[in-house]
């Protein structure tokens, strides 16, 4: 299942693109169908169900499988599944933050359960560290069930609505014209795209926009990229293949789609840099996620915010105080980001996450972002009344199609 020679997984990963690539069979290559619906699915995990993230989405759809489904040896053997004779695993990699150690007391000696066998608990590691596991995709497994899959009719959402929803919270500014221009300008923070009945179909316009409003996250306000890029420059290029990989993400998880053909101009460029650099399809993947997560959360924002001055008024009406203290589990959305309140620290301090990035950070209650969060809890009013920040740049720059 291994290999005493194995490649690196962003190596691997680069080699095939290209190859794909040049054949014009890279995932974001290839078409949907009139009906929304996606040539392969995103790859998952069978047992959990959770999507597999960052360059992991992009190795196993490379395997060419059509079934998204994927396990470990140890899953399948667990279910009662057998891996198929001859049959190899697919390498994945994740960031592994905690460790499953023994419990033991104050004296060293192990914590007994209460059939006398060790308790292990989960013990955060003092740095992240990368680990690997290796996966089968279903059709290698014997007795898998069936896979249904979903059509256009088993949405519980319409595509065209969730889409202008998000297009809606982010509040980005964007501009109309005729022409065949469709493009984010990081000086004037606003998105360009043709006219709406320039579109043969509605979800063609708004697939297009999605991928545009991706570029608009690299703003310094959003998630900060490198965005001062000249058009034909490699780090253009570099932007491009971030918002395209995020563009496939957003597309299948809506339904909306995307263009296969709308970046083909790009892909010259990124053939050169995953040959020179391969290491960057595994950082253009990981911003594609980041890029994922912050237009997914645009959505999610306004409806927290608006469950919150529900449940808010609610309890001020039965009780007519309001909580003091942010708590477990509170999902406030502040400044165009959602905080969660993950855990509680000695001395009153506060394990949070920002949602939009993933990223994870300590709060202390004599922080001034304890206080701004703890009067949104209180009045969720205050949240609908911010409009997203705009700031402008000294030097102009153009990112999309021309």
């Amino acid at each position: 299942m291994t290999n005493d020679k194995v490649k690196a997984l962003h190596v691997e990963v680069a080699e095939k693109l290209i190859e794909q690539l040049k054949k014009g069979t890279a995932p974001w290559q290839k078409p949907w169908s009139s009906g929304n619906i996606p040539a392969f699915e995103l790859p998952y995990n069978a047992v959990t169900g959770n999507r597999y993230k960052g360059i992991n989405t992009l190795s196993l759809l490379l395997r060419g499988h059509e079934d998204p489904r994927w396990l470990t040896f140890k899953q399948a053997s667990a279910n009662d599944l057998k891996v198929k004779k001859g049959e190899k695993a697919s390498l994945i990699q994740f960031v592994k933050t905690t460790s499953l150690v023994t419990k033991r007391d104050e004296n060293g000696k192990q914590v007994l359960d209460e059939q006398g066998k060790p308790i292990r608990v989960n013990v955060k590691l003092d740095h992240p560290m990368v680990t690997t596991a290796w996966v089968f995709n279903a059709s290698q497994i014997e007795g898998m069930p069936v896979l249904l899959k979903e059509g256009a009719d088993d949405l519980s959402w319409n595509p065209i609505e969730k889409a202008e929803e998000l297009i809606t919270a982010s509040g980005a500014q964007i501009v109309h014209k005729a022409g065949d221009d469709a493009f984010y300008d990081l000086f004037e923070d606003k998105i360009t795209l043709p006219l709406k009945e320039q579109f043969d179909a509605p979800d063609k316009y708004y697939a297009i926009l999605l991928h545009e409003l991706g570029h608009w996250t690299g703003h310094k306000n959003r998630l900060d990229r490198s965005m001062m890029n000249l058009f034909g420059t490699d780090a253009y290029a570099r932007e491009e293949l971030r918002a395209e990989i995020a563009s496939l993400l957003i597309g299948q998880e809506l339904r909306i789609g995307h263009d296969p053909g709308q970046h083909t101009a790009y892909v010259d460029s990124w053939i050169k840099i995953l040959k020179d650099t391969p290491f960057e399809i595994h950082a253009a993947a990981a911003d594609a996620e980041k890029i994922f997560n912050y237009i997914m959360a645009l959505g999610q924002k306004r409806e927290i915010v608006a469950d919150n001055q529900t449940a808010s008024q609610k309890k001020q009406s039965k009780t007519g105080t309001t909580s003091n203290y942010l708590s477990l589990g509170d999902t406030i959305a502040y400044k165009d980001t959602l905080f969660k309140v993950q855990g509680h620290l000695k001395q009153g301090r506060l394990r949070m996450e920002d949602l939009g990035s993933g990223n994870q950070f300590i709060l202390s209650r004599n922080d001034n972002l304890y206080a701004s969060l703890l009067a949104v809890k209180q009045n969720p009013a205050i949240e609908l009344a911010i409009e997203p920040g705009h700031q402008q740049t000294n030097f102009p720059t153009q990112i999309g199609r021309h």
